[in-house]
């Protein structure tokens, strides 16, 4: 079975779509560690009341991000970790970190990758005026949000949308697409040539 650790630094919303499809039999996959740099992450809470283990690393207490990332790696290879799932984390992981894990690290990106990577994608979008968007879900490597693409779903833009009511659509479709990608993983369905993420029938 796929043994999978979180990344999280927010509430977790994503983290519970991947509970969920675990608990409903439709993900075949153990959510080992939920680690977050984030003492107050909802989370971590998360975690607790499905019994997963949750872990608060503080990034003030090591030297280096390089130090830091150190850290993180030793708990996940103490837990045996397969796949590393970055739900809401917001830090840009190190070269060192990309490379121990390389093609094991997923992500997931409130746009329509490559457009609008970064920060704010939601008002991005709506600034540009695109009729358009959606989320994607991606391989991470060492650039901001630039990955070998895994899934995409596309959100219709309404004239009079905003940013938060665009945001609660777009997270509607990451609950559906990042377990998938998980699942396709797990059955050894995705093949990285170059840029593509080719899916195997």
């Amino acid at each position: 079975m796929l043994k999978i650790a979180v990344l999280a630094s927010g509430r977790g919303s994503n983290l519970q779509s991947i509970i969920n499809s675990i608990e409903k039999a439709s993900l075949s996959a153990e959510i080992r560690i939920v680690v977050s740099d984030n003492k107050d992450a909802g989370a971590l809470d998360k975690a607790r009341k499905h019994n997963i283990a949750a872990r608060f690393i503080d990034p003030a207490s090591y030297g280096s991000k390089s130090n830091y990332e150190k850290a993180i790696i030793k708990v996940f290879e103490e837990k045996g970790i397969d796949l590393v799932v970055m739900a809401g984390f917001m830090r840009i992981l190190g070269k060192d970190f990309i490379e121990y894990y390389q093609g094991r690290i997923m992500n997931i990106h409130p746009s329509l990758l490559p457009s609008f990577p970064g920060l704010h994608a939601q008002r991005q979008a709506l600034e540009y005026g695109v009729k358009y968007t959606g989320c994607t879900v991606h391989f991470a490597d060492q650039g901001m949000d630039t990955g070998p693409i895994i899934l995409q779903a596309v959100v219709p833009i309404k004239d009079n949308d905003t940013e938060e009511s665009l945001a609660s659509r777009i997270l509607g479709k990451e609950h559906v697409i990042y377990p998938e990608a998980i699942r396709l993983y797990s059955e050894n369905k995705l093949q990285v040539k170059g840029r593509k993420v080719i899916i195997k029938e």
